[in-house]
Protein backbone atom coordinates (compact mmCIF):
# COMPACT_ATOMS: atom_id res chain seq x y z
CA UNK A 1 0.00 0.00 0.00
CA UNK A 2 1.14 3.12 -0.79
CA UNK A 3 -0.34 6.69 -0.23
CA UNK A 4 2.21 9.81 -1.94
CA UNK A 5 1.60 12.87 -1.53
CA UNK A 6 2.57 15.59 -3.54
CA UNK A 7 2.23 19.39 -4.16
CA UNK A 8 3.38 21.01 -1.25
CA UNK A 9 5.75 24.54 -1.53
CA UNK A 10 6.04 27.62 -0.52
CA UNK A 11 4.11 30.59 -0.82
CA UNK A 12 2.68 33.64 0.36
CA UNK A 13 0.11 34.37 2.58
CA UNK A 14 -3.33 34.57 0.44
CA UNK A 15 -2.22 32.33 -2.07
CA UNK A 16 -3.35 29.47 -3.28
CA UNK A 17 -1.77 25.68 -3.44
CA UNK A 18 -3.29 22.11 -4.18
CA UNK A 19 -2.17 18.85 -3.14
CA UNK A 20 -2.39 15.25 -4.77
CA UNK A 21 -2.22 11.76 -2.75
CA UNK A 22 -2.07 9.52 -5.11
CA UNK A 23 -3.11 5.83 -3.79
CA UNK A 24 -1.60 2.26 -4.92
CA UNK A 25 -2.17 -1.36 -3.03
CA UNK A 26 -5.78 -0.43 -2.15
CA UNK A 27 -9.34 -0.63 -3.19
CA UNK A 28 -9.68 2.76 -3.36
CA UNK A 29 -13.41 3.51 -4.06
CA UNK A 30 -14.09 1.74 -0.31
CA UNK A 31 -11.81 3.75 1.34
CA UNK A 32 -12.76 6.96 3.19
CA UNK A 33 -9.51 9.63 2.53
CA UNK A 34 -8.55 12.37 4.84
CA UNK A 35 -6.17 14.72 5.17
CA UNK A 36 -4.13 15.84 8.44
CA UNK A 37 -0.93 18.43 9.27
CA UNK A 38 1.90 18.77 11.31
CA UNK A 39 3.32 21.64 12.22
CA UNK A 40 6.37 22.62 13.94
CA UNK A 41 6.07 21.86 18.01
CA UNK A 42 2.44 20.95 17.33
CA UNK A 43 0.35 17.23 17.88
CA UNK A 44 -0.76 16.57 13.91
CA UNK A 45 -4.23 17.88 13.59
CA UNK A 46 -7.26 16.98 11.37
CA UNK A 47 -7.98 19.05 8.16
CA UNK A 48 -10.55 17.69 6.16
CA UNK A 49 -11.92 14.05 5.08
CA UNK A 50 -14.14 12.25 2.00
CA UNK A 51 -16.55 9.77 1.89
CA UNK A 52 -16.07 6.62 -0.71
CA UNK A 53 -18.16 7.93 -3.18
CA UNK A 54 -17.74 11.90 -2.53
CA UNK A 55 -21.05 12.04 -1.28
CA UNK A 56 -19.99 13.77 1.84
CA UNK A 57 -16.68 16.19 2.89
CA UNK A 58 -15.66 17.19 6.86
CA UNK A 59 -13.53 19.86 7.19
CA UNK A 60 -11.84 21.53 10.41
CA UNK A 61 -13.16 24.81 11.63
CA UNK A 62 -9.84 26.32 10.66
CA UNK A 63 -10.20 25.27 7.09
CA UNK A 64 -13.73 25.31 6.18
CA UNK A 65 -14.60 27.60 3.45
CA UNK A 66 -10.86 28.05 2.23
CA UNK A 67 -9.87 24.63 1.77
CA UNK A 68 -12.00 21.88 -0.80
CA UNK A 69 -11.47 18.14 -0.87
CA UNK A 70 -11.73 16.32 -3.95
CA UNK A 71 -11.12 12.68 -4.87
CA UNK A 72 -11.25 10.65 -8.43
CA UNK A 73 -11.37 7.30 -7.94
CA UNK A 74 -11.28 6.33 -11.22
CA UNK A 75 -7.81 7.50 -10.69
CA UNK A 76 -7.19 6.59 -7.26
CA UNK A 77 -6.48 10.48 -6.30
CA UNK A 78 -7.61 12.81 -3.60
CA UNK A 79 -6.70 16.16 -3.63
CA UNK A 80 -7.11 19.57 -1.43
CA UNK A 81 -7.51 22.94 -2.68
CA UNK A 82 -6.18 25.17 -0.31
CA UNK A 83 -7.08 29.07 -0.88
CA UNK A 84 -6.17 32.37 1.33
CA UNK A 85 -3.30 30.30 2.69
CA UNK A 86 -2.45 31.56 5.89
CA UNK A 87 1.01 31.19 7.80
CA UNK A 88 -0.85 29.00 10.36
CA UNK A 89 -1.77 26.48 7.50
CA UNK A 90 2.28 26.34 7.57
CA UNK A 91 2.76 22.42 8.21
CA UNK A 92 3.27 18.73 6.59
CA UNK A 93 0.31 17.80 5.38
CA UNK A 94 -0.68 14.15 4.99
CA UNK A 95 -2.79 11.62 3.34
CA UNK A 96 -4.79 9.08 5.02
CA UNK A 97 -7.10 6.09 4.00
CA UNK A 98 -9.33 3.79 6.44
CA UNK A 99 -12.13 1.44 5.49
CA UNK A 100 -13.91 2.42 8.80
CA UNK A 101 -12.53 5.92 8.89
CA UNK A 102 -14.58 8.34 11.28
CA UNK A 103 -13.76 12.04 9.77
CA UNK A 104 -11.47 13.74 11.90
CA UNK A 105 -10.69 10.64 14.10
CA UNK A 106 -6.72 9.75 13.10
CA UNK A 107 -6.71 6.46 14.80
CA UNK A 108 -9.36 5.29 12.91
CA UNK A 109 -6.83 5.71 9.63
CA UNK A 110 -5.49 2.73 8.42
CA UNK A 111 -2.45 3.71 6.21
CA UNK A 112 -0.55 7.31 5.70
CA UNK A 113 1.77 8.77 2.98
CA UNK A 114 4.91 10.50 3.40
CA UNK A 115 3.97 13.69 4.05
CA UNK A 116 4.32 17.16 2.02
CA UNK A 117 5.67 20.32 3.18
CA UNK A 118 3.45 23.65 3.08
CA UNK A 119 5.38 27.08 4.24
CA UNK A 120 3.60 30.14 4.25
CA UNK A 121 5.08 33.21 4.53
CA UNK A 122 3.25 36.40 5.84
Amino acid sequence: VQLQASGGGLVQAGDSLRLSCAASGIAFSTYVMGWFRQAPGKEREFVAAISWSGGWSYYADSVKGRFTISRNNAKNTMDLQMNSLKSEDTAVYYCAAGRTAGGPKSGSYDYWGQGTQVTVSS
